[in-house]
């Protein structure tokens, strides 16, 4: 099965921050393999912006060993690499003053899509945003992306949409969540609301909880001193996770469509009870296995800041109230693994023998590593001696079911094409973001005025022991975080 390729119009991305580290192991190698697969048309620039002083013969240099590091498939099809670098253009530019913005309007082209990509630290966002404005190379037809942190808290986020809402409308405002164009996420949509046979029984009549589940194997080593600041449920929880929640949770859209999924998402948050401080736990991992502690890591030997939490979280709707939602994320646990799994409830009446009892169906949608779907099934074991009773698995990996030929994306080069596209389904808007932080500044808040530090956990272990007492306590297991 071969994956379909749409043509996109010819563009000029400008990447602001174009020589840092999120330009080169994503940015850059997702745009080569665009065009590789051919969708990137030949007269269409991507022009890097950065402080950096060079031109853009030297910048072409730059990406050239950027893609043999990040990218080593690129050697293998060289005449697609040189067209690539052909494509690049570089200006120099001071995003706190003015120096290199008339160079780069003069660059960029005005016949073909314009698009920012703000690849830079979030204070400068509205600066650059402001400085596009006020020189004219934004167009109304322009499009600018952000990349997350959208804020610190909820008055940051307002003042943050508040300054791109100056100078740009918000349908040319592109947040870009990376988990979002997963294509399991966007299979999670597919499955609810392309098949009959799920969404009768997505609801509390029959799920009995749904786990949300993004561990971590990788502590915060190198970036301790910006972790020490946000801690997993700012840089996890508010974005991530809870888009994951949303696109579980929502209501049928009434049509595939940008402001239509994002009405019902938006309509999910607002549905969240408060949280409970009783009902959450936060952790802080110890040295383990070889490996340093988060204190060592962060530098402060003082710190309060959680890198594992676990939440219950309950929806007051029609189609949720009663069933809660677990979701946990954490830095060094025993394996990178991030997965929903929706837990059926037991049939009403078993016609088996309670010691031939088995639970109710699991479906478990994996987003990483191995991409897919499974569903747990109980059948008779086979062989003589009676009906006994046993589960397997319904396993569909997109490797093993989709054959060798088919190509799942990156994340980045599906979001990359759909912002040129003008396609904001898998972007968040505005008042999302904000609802977002209106529900977790509380929490946020508890914390701080909380004398005691974050429970500790073992490197490569599944979590604190509180985590697994917040599903104890109601009948529930987490599922294993698996190597």
């Amino acid at each position: 099965m071969v994956s379909r390729v749409i043509p996109v119009s010819p563009f000029d991305l400008v990447i602001f921050g174009a020589t840092g580290d999120l330009s080169r192991r994503k940015i850059l190698p997702a745009l080569f393999r665009r065009m590789r697969a051919g969708q990137m048309p030949e007269n269409s620039r991507i022009i890097g912006a950065a402080r950096t002083k060079m031109d853009s013969a030297g910048f072409r240099d730059f990406v050239r060993e950027s893609m043999a590091e990040f990218e080593p498939t690129a050697k293998d099809t060289p005449e697609v690499l040189e067209t690539f670098i052909a494509a690049l253009e570089y200006t120099p530019i001071d995003a706190m003053g003015d120096a290199g913005w008339k160079p780069l309007k003069k660059l960029i082209r005005k016949d073909t899509v314009q698009a920012f990509y703000l690849s830079v630290g979030p204070s400068l966002f509205g600066e650059i945003a402001h400085r596009l404005h006020v020189h004219g190379i934004a167009t109304p037809e322009s499009r600018i992306v952000v990349e997350k942190p959208l804020g610190h808290d909820l008055a940051s986020a307002k003042d943050l949409n508040k300054r791109l809402g100056e100078c740009f409308e918000e349908h040319q405002i592109y947040r870009i969540d990376h988990y979002l164009g997963k294509e399991t996420v966007q299979n999670l949509m597919a499955i609810r609301f392309a098949n009959a046979l799920f969404e009768p029984l997505w609801n509390s009549k029959y799920v009995d909880h749904v786990q949300i589940t993004v561990a971590e194997s990788i502590g915060v080593e190198g970036r301790g001193g910006y972790y020490d600041k946000s801690g997993a449920l700012r840089d996890m929880v508010q974005n991530h996770m809870m888009q994951l929640l949303c696109l579980t949770a929502m209501e049928p859209p009434a049509k595939f469509n940008a402001d239509f999924v994002r009405d019902e998402k938006l309509k999910v948050i607002r549905a969240l009870d408060p949280l409970k401080v009783s009902d959450t736990v936060r952790g802080q991992y110890r040295a383990g296995g070889g490996e340093a502690s988060y204190i060592e890591h962060a530098e402060n030997p003082d710190s309060h800041t959680e890198s594992f939490v676990a939440l219950k979280v309950n929806i007051s709707n029609w189609r949720w109230a009663g069933t809660p939602f677990y979701l946990r994320t954490g830095k060094r646990l025993r394996a990178r693994m991030s997965e929903i799994a929706v837990v059926f409830k037991d049939p009403p009446h078993s016609i088996f023998e309670e010691s031939n009892h088995r639970k109710g169906n699991t479906l478990i949608i994996r987003l990483q590593p191995d991409e897919g779907i499974t569903l747990r099934m109980t059948i008779k074991e086979p062989g003589p001696g009676g009906m006994r009773l046993t589960e397997v698995p319904l396993d569909m990996s997109f490797a093993d079911a989709l054959g060798p030929d088919a190509i799942v994306t990156d994340a980045y080069e599906r979001l990359i094409m759909d912002v040129i596209r003008g396609d904001q389904t898998l972007f968040m808007r505005g008042d999302e973001v904000e609802e977002a932080w209106a529900w977790i500044d509380p929490l946020i808040a508890a914390w701080e005025a909380d004398s005691s530090k974050p429970a500790p956990y073992d490197a490569g272990s599944s979590g604190p022991e509180d985590a697994l007492a917040l599903l104890h306590r109601d009948g529930r297991r987490w599922r294993e975080i698996d190597v």
